[in-house]
């Protein structure tokens, strides 16, 4: 097919509640989601902060109660998600087309739920007494797995594991699925539940997430000087992508035209991103190419941003190194105060608020953002920014040096 590829749907859940546009309209707001964990005691916790879904989301109104009660959390997430994109894009799967549309939906860590409540029970009463759904629970292609079921989409069927950058690689992977031809549509995004006691002790661990215990909805700080560590989020986000003509073909909404992917390796360090950000460089100056596009071009950037020390130090010399002199006119943002560090949801998730930024020619201002460290970049700060946007880039970067940039462009014949 080699083609053009559009996205036609999109669904959301995060930790200010379900849908996309309850999550635009916070992040208008200024408004967080971040918040002392309440699923589990986090008393003896260095940070005992982070961005649940509330705890009163219920997947049952969308999907079938037997099949999500014996689904992790971050599948349930993803399901559901899923299933609002499809309704969304008005693509109806059955019989004459169900093998033509596929599903690939990424995660960092997958079923750490799960994992952690059957290995307390090995544990404390024996590996007799261990669900014999803990495998097909935990396993990270399940989120896939239940979306076909769910769906009957019997189309190619996978799931990607980059750390951070898990979602925006499933992205990518679908587009080139529908481009070869092996799909006409795709199911994809990403979906995490990874706020549990293993994955935050380990995060504590490794000194990466903030500890502003006392003050959670000034916690993450992307680019400013006193930043010191991401705020961990759960949720999902599916995206509907298919070819153009498929689209067109059959009435389809189109939100988006997706027009460059450029993805590559730090080489460099398992969870230190390159100190002069060169995998990002690579990554962002190949999305660039494939789309056909000079920096001066790229009318908005979605950062990475996560609020660490290293990662927005090193993603700032990144910007510069790519957009030269244009770095200074190019508006740059993170919204990942809101909606927390999704980890393998954030990239999906922030392509779909990208989108909402062209629909509403409305820019989210980077939140708590106030004493910017790098220099010679347009961050916006204080209040969202009207803006004409019309082609967006989105960083997606992840422990062990997975780099990628998606680049999207509002439709036009």
């Amino acid at each position: 097919m080699n083609g053009r590829v559009v996205i036609t749907g999109l669904g959301t859940v995060s930790a200010v509640g379900a849908g996309l546009d309850t999550l635009w309209q916070a992040c208008l707001a200024g408004r967080t989601g971040i918040r002392r964990i309440e699923g589990f005691d986090v008393g003896e916790y260095k940070t005992q902060i982070g961005a649940e879904v509330p705890a009163d989301f219920d997947p049952t109104d969308r999907i079938d109660a037997k099949l999500m009660k014996r689904a992790d959390p971050f599948a349930k997430y993803g399901v559901w998600a899923g299933d609002v994109a499809l309704e969304a894009s008005g693509l109806t799967i059955d019989d004459a087309n169900r093998h033509e549309i596929g599903v690939l939906i990424g995660s960092g860590i997958g079923g750490m739920n799960t994992w952690e409540s059957q290995f307390e029970r090995l544990l404390k009463r024996g590996p007799d007494r261990v669900s014999p759904f803990l495998i097909p629970m935990m396993i990270i292609d399940m989120a896939s797995g239940l979306m076909s079921i769910h769906t009957g989409a019997m189309g190619p069927n996978s799931a990607i594991v980059t750390a951070c950058a898990s979602g925006a690689h499933a992205i990518a992977t679908s587009v080139d699925l529908v481009k070869l031809g092996r799909a006409r549509a795709m199911i994809t995004g990403g979906a995490e539940a990874g706020i549990s006691r293993s994955a935050l002790a380990g995060f504590c661990a490794a000194g990466a997430v903030s500890t502003r215990n006392d003050d959670p909805e000034h916690s993450c700080r992307p680019f400013d000087r006193s930043r010191d560590g991401f705020v961990m989020g759960d949720g999902a986000t599916g995206v509907i992508i298919e070819g153009l003509d498929h689209a067109r073909e059959r009435g389809a909404p189109i939100l988006a035209e997706i027009i460059g992917i450029g993805m590559s390796g730090d080489a460099y360090h398992i969870t230190d991103p390159c100190p002069d950000g060169a995998g990002a460089v690579l990554a962002m100056q190949a999305a660039l190419a494939d789309a056909r596009l000079s920096p001066a071009d790229i009318d908005y950037i979605n950062a990475h941003g996560p609020g660490t020390r290293a990662g927005d130090a090193g993603e700032a010399q990144a910007l510069k190194a790519v957009f030269g002199d244009h770095a200074r006119n190019v508006p740059v943002s993170s919204t990942k105060p809101i909606h927390g560090h999704m980890l393998g949801a954030t990239g999906p998730t922030e392509l779909a608020l990208c989108i909402k930024a062209m629909q509403e020619g409305v820019i989210p201002h980077t939140v708590n953002c106030e004493d910017p460290e790098p220099e010679g970049l347009d961050i916006i700060m204080g209040e969202p920014r009207e803006a004409d946007v019309r082609i967006v880039m989105s960083n997606s970067f992840g422990f062990g040096g997975h780099n990628i940039a998606l680049i999207i462009r509002r439709f036009e014949e």
